[in-house]
């Protein structure tokens, strides 16, 4: 593996950028896009760049996600068919990666990002249900019934398959993986954004660590960096997932639109 030699610039670069990474990943997902530029313009090759990014990033999310389950922002009965999708998926995913190319990486992006803007920025925005009306949800998740008019069933099924392509993705390139998870249990599955946020954060946990498992075993982790960028993950994702956990959900919607447009700006700059 022959990787450029690492200097202070390298951490200088890197590890401010992942911290905001983690903090803007937590809340909203999609860190990725600011945390794989931070790598890429320190100098990594993509396929380097790629593992060590995931690296800090598993770090990074262990931590929100223990937090998002000690707080039980989540719903339960989705975490293990959710898992294990993304598991699967994402280490097809990483294998396919390994033997990509740089280009073919940033055609993924091209094709997927348009919709994902579109749904983003014209979805409706959710009130809060008053406590009564969540007490009633929470009652008929108990029948057998899911949010919306959708059944628990095809919700369970449909979190499932997605949780399965997104984790794909999350393998392959990354970028935005939270935020597409977001707009599905968001937009398609009707969660409340603090559960939204909770079962994002699991199934973005497992295609992190399936990823790096694969990219270790392919060799392409730096890492020294990716250790200091871990530690720089982890900060970020504590303090983000504390402010939604807060009652902080009024800043996710404006964190995933932020997110997309420096998505269009790296992709399109092609830089």
């Amino acid at each position: 593996m022959n990787v450029m030699p690492l200097t202070p610039f390298t951490f200088f670069i890197v590890c401010p950028l992942v911290f905001l990474a983690g903090f803007v990943d937590s809340i909203a997902g999609g860190g990725g896009i600011i945390s794989l530029p931070a790598y890429l313009f320190a100098g990594l090759p993509v396929h380097n760049a790629l593992a060590t990014n995931k690296l800090s990033s598993f770090c990074g999310s262990t931590v929100a996600t223990g937090r998002y389950l000690k707080n039980r922002c989540f719903q339960k009965i989705f975490i293990l068919p959710t898992v294990a999708a993304a598991l699967a998926g994402s280490a097809a995913g990483a294998r396919l990666s390994l033997r990509a190319g740089d280009d073919l990486l940033k055609k993924v992006l091209l094709v997927v990002l348009p919709f994902v803007a579109v749904v983003t920025v014209f979805r409706r925005g959710k009130k809060e249900k008053p406590v009564e009306t969540d007490l009633q949800e929470q009652n008929t998740l108990v029948r057998g019934k899911g949010h919306g008019s959708l059944s628990q069933k095809t919700q369970l099924i449909i979190a499932t398959g997605a949780s399965l392509v997104i984790g794909m993705y999350d393998g392959f390139y990354g970028p935005g993986t939270g935020t597409f998870l977001m707009l599905v249990f968001t937009g398609i599955l009707g969660f409340k954004e603090r559960d939204a946020a909770g079962n994002t954060k699991c199934v973005n946990w497992s295609s992190n660590a399936a990823a790096l498992a694969t990219f270790i075993t392919g060799g392409r982790v730096v890492w020294i960096l990716g250790a200091a960028a871990a530690v720089c993950s982890i900060a970020g994702n504590y303090c983000g997932s504390g402010l939604v956990i807060q009652d902080g959900e009024k800043y996710v919607r404006p964190v995933i639109i932020v997110v997309l447009i420096l998505l269009f700006v790296k992709i399109f700059s092609g830089k």
